[in-house]
């Protein structure tokens, strides 16, 4: 039988081993990144779905911009797929699709006073808004518990613990498609 304070040694080496692997905060950096990938998600899902309704707003009124209509429609399709799928680089690329049709639907409604005017439209319009900004808060999130992932994975002793289970990888950012710096041009 071990002497006692063997014993004891080796219960507190053994659990400072065990801290200081880092783990658990994997785990929980992991977990984060991902609730951060499913908030993006929902918040492009929340956007391809308020487009079928501010499209149909629009079209009550100006039904001979259907050029607009079929490119929102099609842009749209794609987002909503895109999120479906969960995969980050083409919800990003889907996403940057539907700015610019989106834009030319918006200029449609600023030529159509009586569209301005209409109630339904400025709360779709609002919502579209706060959802742009939804995504961009969470897109913001998204990198940052990346970067504290990544931070994490590339750190002694953590990094021997990533690879032995798994986790040794690097997350990937969220980034804007190239040419997202740009401001799209409306053109009729």
């Amino acid at each position: 039988m071990p002497h006692p304070s063997i014993s004891r040694a080796l219960v507190v080496l053994l659990a400072l081993t065990t801290t200081s692997c880092g783990y658990n905060r994997l785990q929980e950096l992991d977990e984060q990144v991902n609730k951060a990938e499913a908030q993006i998600q929902t918040q492009l899902q929340r956007r391809a779905d308020l487009i079928p309704n501010l499209v149909a707003t629009v079209k009550g009124v100006a039904a001979q911009e259907t050029t607009v209509f079929i490119a929102v429609a099609e842009a749209r399709g794609r987002l909503a797929g895109a999120a479906a799928g969960g995969d980050l680089a083409e919800m990003a690329a889907a996403n940057e699709a539907l700015t610019a049709p989106l834009s030319r639907l918006l200029a449609i409604a600023e030529a159509y006073p009586e569209l301005k005017s209409s109630a339904n439209f400025t709360q779709l319009q609002d919502q579209l808004e706060g959802t742009e900004n939804r995504v961009a808060v969470s897109r913001q999130d998204y990198n940052s518990s990346v970067e504290l992932f990544n931070a994490m994975v590339r750190k002694f002793p953590s990094n021997l613990t990533a690879k032995l289970f798994g986790l040794g990888t690097p997350r990937e950012y969220f980034q804007a498609a190239a040419g997202a710096e740009e401001v799209p041009t409306v053109q009729f």
